[in-house]
């Protein structure tokens, strides 16, 4: 089981969210100063949820790994992710480990980040691209997904692993059999690394999310 979802939360009502935050969310919204970041952080909470809500699993406890990933103390089976960027907010709630990300497709993001920080054949696609800043996200939340995947996040380096976009997406050298789903939203990119395939991004409006 997979299910992955996002929301445009640029208008949400904080003052409607707040209260269904948990202890440790709240605590986490209210050291951003500005109100976008309060939103992207609310907005993915309440999201999350909602999904969880769907799969029946009602106070859960969240903990943190000693990498800091997240996770339902108390639902040990239930696994989730959460990204978010720009006015997008994302989750992914599944019976196995899962990585999400989304970032705003950028057309003036610097190239040399790859450069400096990707597996240098991943590089070399990107520049001789047709659209090197779309190939460049592409990449980007891929490989972010991965690592969040891993719950390693940014302990594991961007250039110790490759992604290969053929046909098919992988992980080279993979022996867990991770698949990776990669879609367009608007100007951004979202992509999931999980051993489930993803075949939709479920909508969810703000308002639905109350």
């Amino acid at each position: 089981m997979i299910k992955v979802a996002y929301s445009d939360v640029s208008r949400l009502n904080l003052k409607k969210a707040y209260p269904l935050l948990s202890s440790m969310r709240k605590e986490k919204v209210s050291r951003f100063r500005f109100d976008k970041d309060k939103k992207l952080s609310c907005g993915a909470y309440i999201l999350l949820r909602r999904l969880l809500e769907e799969e029946n699993i009602t106070n859960p406890i969240f903990k943190k790994t000693k990498y800091e990933k997240p996770y339902i103390s108390n639902y040990p089976d239930t696994y989730f992710n959460l990204s978010h960027s720009g006015k997008y907010v994302v989750c992914a709630v599944s019976d196995s480990p899962v990585g999400v990300d989304i970032e705003y497709n950028d057309p003036d993001i610097d190239l040399n980040i790859a450069r400096y920080y990707f597996f240098n054949t991943e590089y070399e696609n990107i520049i001789h691209s047709d659209n090197p800043s779309n190939e460049f996200f592409k990449y980007w939340v891929l490989k972010e997904s991965y690592m969040k995947y891993t719950g390693l996040g940014f302990h594991l380096n961007l250039n110790s692993f490759e992604i290969i976009i053929e046909e098919s997406i992988r992980l080279k050298g993979d022996k867990d059999n991770i698949k990776f789903n990669l879609f367009d939203l608007e100007d951004y990119k979202l992509a999931v690394a999980s051993t489930n395939t993803v075949n939709r991004c479920i909508e969810f409006t703000v308002e639905s999310l109350y």
